[in-house]
């Protein structure tokens, strides 16, 4: 009998397994309605470049500070090719008037053959914008811009003598349309001379703000 048992309680094990292997899968519940629905609005974005025209030709005005002679209106123009996005070259040409008036307060006749004398400048310099980007003038308008360094060699023509010029410096240009920014720079034009009765190493600081045009 117990034997009799065992046999009957495993057929109806086996019978259930098959039942429940021929029995489909029950399919997932439909997913309900979504609880919170995202309020978010698309919008284009677009990749800011500097203008791509190679050539430039700017006007400036500012202040050039004479080492020992003081501070005076400078102005000139300057052209420019862009090599790269990065990288351009451009070439300035800047005048300016040094006076002597401090010294002749206590030298008779000064150290310049006349109370003011014309200074001027040419140079040809490489830069390299390191900082492109963006300027946001309020939330709605953002102009392009760029920062750079630039340093390179000229002359300087000053009492009728000549002295080899290094500058370097930096400056920043805002886009105002793709042909046309604005310019502010700061330089410091490096030459040598013997006025006081002494060759030394001029610093001679230029800031200046001007426009440029792109073609």
């Amino acid at each position: 009998m117990r034997i009799l048992r065992a046999a009957l309680a495993l057929a109806a094990l086996t019978a259930c397994a098959l039942a429940r292997a021929q029995t489909p899968p029950e399919e997932p519940p439909a997913p309900g309605p979504q609880v919170i629905v995202p309020d978010v609005e698309r919008q284009d974005v677009r990749i800011v470049h500097i203008p791509s025209r190679d050539f430039e030709f700017g006007i400036f005005a500012g202040t050039y500070s004479a080492d020992n002679f003081g501070s005076n209106t400078v102005y000139g123009g300057r052209l420019g090719y862009h090599i790269t996005e990065d990288f351009f070259l451009e070439s300035a040409l800047g005048q300016t008037t040094v006076t002597d008036t401090s010294f002749r307060n206590i030298l008779p006749g000064g150290l310049f053959p006349n109370p003011r004398e014309n200074l001027r400048y040419y140079n040809l310099s490489l830069g390299y914008n390191i900082l492109p980007g963006e300027i946001f003038l309020g939330k709605d308008i953002a102009k392009v811009s760029a920062f750079y360094l630039i340093a390179g060699l000229g002359n300087t023509e000053f009492l009728n003598t000549s002295h080899q010029t290094f500058n370097a410096g930096f400056g920043t240009r805002v886009f105002l349309r793709s042909w046309a920014a604005l310019q502010l720079d700061l330089r410091d034009h490096m030459f040598s001379q013997d006025i006081l009765g002494t060759r030394r190493n001029t610093q001679n600081l230029e800031l200046t703000g001007g426009v440029t045009l792109f073609f």
